[in-house]
């Protein structure tokens, strides 16, 4: 593992209070296209939790990808292997395909580069950077490749 980045970032109570306010507000639709709130059921409670989300779209696939390590959200959606995307009152369920440690250089490039302002905090390698940059910080980046049906 690299001691640049942990497995697990704890947001501040700054940006446990963001993503309160910006949940609520994507949850009634208002954001930029890419902003959801994912709905993933807790694994040990059957509850319902939700945090906002930077859907990126690559190569005609989307992905989730968690800058802060394995959280709350990541461990719910592997256990149950499924997340519903909600906007307004629009819902989306989608299976969940663990992206391999390999095959996420492109994918985190891609998804730093698209939002690194929300993000770049969360990465030791800088926004516009080469992918060749992305393996060895790989495997503390869950990503997801959000299947339909």
């Amino acid at each position: 593992m690299n001691s640049n980045s942990p497995t697990f970032r704890q947001p501040t109570a700054l940006e446990r209070a963001f993503n309160r306010i910006f949940g609520f507000l994507v949850g009634l639709g208002l954001g930029f296209s890419y902003n959801y709130l994912l709905e993933v059921r807790g694994r040990k409670t059957g509850k319902i939790y939700s945090t906002p989300i930077n859907l990126l779209e690559l190569r005609g696939k989307q992905f989730l990808v968690a800058p802060r390590g394995q959280t709350q959200w990541v461990r719910n959606a592997e256990a149950t292997g499924e997340v519903t995307l909600k906007k307004g009152s629009t819902r989306k369920k989608f299976r969940l395909r663990p992206v391999p440690d390999a095959d996420k250089p492109e994918i985190l490039k891609a998804y730093l580069d698209a939002f690194k302002r929300e993000v770049q905090q969360y990465f030791p390698v800088p926004a516009g950077s080469p992918a060749s940059a992305f393996p060895p910080i790989a495997q503390n980046y869950p990503a997801f490749e959000l299947v339909t049906g």
